[in-house]
């Protein structure tokens, strides 16, 4: 009795698993030929997919952060000004000690500081260039400006010492033949005056972005205060630099619950729209590289397994006449499938990450800094991603391919015996 059971339980544990054993059969001793070469094949489509998915995402999100952290770095996040400010002189305002702590104390606030910009003229060497002016405080996040740095430094911490020191970007110091260390007259016009100042070359930047480097220096606030009769307190706007960006949106509306009735607070995404509805678009780009790429290689999967299955009609038939049942014989060619898919993913994942590990240590390919605002082409994902690509793959495959497999249930065992 004990033998019979023992038995039994082998038999059943047999027949649960031999769709498994027996497509691991094919996929290891089978000797067909042709079915060999458009395994390759399979292979091959699948593991270009993947890398054309993940590497198209990893570049497409790269690019985006490094636009958006350019733009967030020099404009920040979130900027606090009048209502009817002016495009470049910006009208004084001032918060309250309170305001100010009610809005640093927001859950997703990281820092405020104040600045204020006022329009210049730089007479260098014979050369006339007109600039913004773009004042900041103590408290101004300079860490953005050190990651631009291609020579000098930022400015100093004490704002006796930050008066005569200005940031000037690449651009200008070649068009002005300027370097660290040199000094140069700015005129302002205030009250019908030319009033006249002296700076110092601290450091020069490069944000690759045409609009800051041909329009933008960066100085200090008080040089404007003094300008445009400010008070000690008063400035031209507060910029806003939040933990969250995804949450973006949530707080500048809670700033702006903050605020006085004639302040307003305005998110960089609004004040850029142009830029960042022109990065949304290319999420697009994604969609259609994700489809194209997936369509490819499920037409060589279900290539593979419609051959495969071709070439396996004697077999299937004699299984079919043995009892076996046409969905047990179907899970022979998913499984084998499903190996193939597997192979064909791994070999992809794993020429996928020395691409982006290449890449993103040394930069080798390079992009034209003018069109694309970069050097290089950024990449950037995460593992979770990663995963979710490969299973999206994986399910989408094996959920198309079940429907050629249907084909097993039309080989007729009589026929297949007969004409072997």
């Amino acid at each position: 009795m004990q033998k019979l059971l023992t038995l039994r339980s082998y038999k059943l544990y047999f027949s649960l698993n031999f769709p498994l054993l027996l497509a691991k059969r094919i996929i290891f001793k089978g000797q067909r030929t042709f079915s060999k070469l458009i395994v390759r094949v399979t292979i091959g489509a699948l593991s270009l997919a993947i890398i054309a998915i993940i590497m198209s995402v990893a570049i497409l999100r790269g690019f985006k952060e490094e636009i958006t952290e350019n733009q967030r770095g020099f404009f920040s996040d979130i900027i606090i000004t009048n209502q009817d400010i002016n495009a470049q002189d910006a009208t004084a305002l001032s918060l309250s000690d309170a305001s100010l702590t009610r809005i640093k104390d927001l859950p997703n606030v990281l820092s405020i500081s104040s600045f204020a910009t006022k329009i210049g003229i730089m007479n260098v060497n014979g050369e006339v260039e007109g600039v913004v002016l773009k004042g900041v405080d103590s408290t101004y996040q300079q860490k953005y400006l050190f990651k631009t740095l291609v020579d000098g430094d930022t400015l100093a911490s004490s704002a006796n010492d930050r008066d005569n020191q200005i940031l000037i970007s690449e651009y200008m110091a070649n068009r002005l033949h300027l370097h660290v260390g040199d000094s140069f007259i700015m005129s302002f016009v205030q009250d019908n005056k030319n009033r006249k100042r002296k700076f110092n070359v601290q450091g020069i930047y490069r944000t690759n972005s045409e609009e800051l480097d041909k329009n933008y220096v960066i100085g200090s606030l008080g040089v404007i205060r003094r300008l445009n009769n400010l008070g000690e307190n008063e400035a031209g706007a507060y910029e806003v630099r939040v933990n969250d960006f995804s949450r973006l949106e949530e707080t500048t509306d809670l700033i702006g619950q903050e605020l006085p009735i004639d302040m307003k607070a305005t998110s960089v995404v609004d004040n850029l729209s142009d830029i960042f509805n022109w990065l949304k678009m290319l999420d697009m780009n994604d969609d259609i590289i994700f489809v194209l790429m997936v369509v490819v290689a499920i037409i060589n999967m279900i290539s593979s397994l419609l051959i495969t299955i071709l070439e396996r009609t004697f077999m299937i038939g004699m299984l079919k006449a043995m009892g076996m049942l046409n969905s047990e014989i179907r899970k022979v060619f998913l499984y084998n499938s499903l190996y193939l898919i597997g192979i064909g993913l791994f070999l992809g994942n794993a020429i996928t990450f020395i691409l982006y590990f290449f890449q993103k240590y040394t930069h080798f390919f390079k992009l034209d800094p003018n069109i694309y605002y970069i050097e290089y082409v950024p990449v950037s994902i995460d593992l979770m991603t990663v995963l979710s690509l490969n299973v999206s793959v994986v399910f989408i495959a094996l959920l198309t391919l079940f429907i050629p497999s249907m084909l097993i249930s039309k080989i007729s065992p009589i026929k297949t015996i007969q004409f072997k």
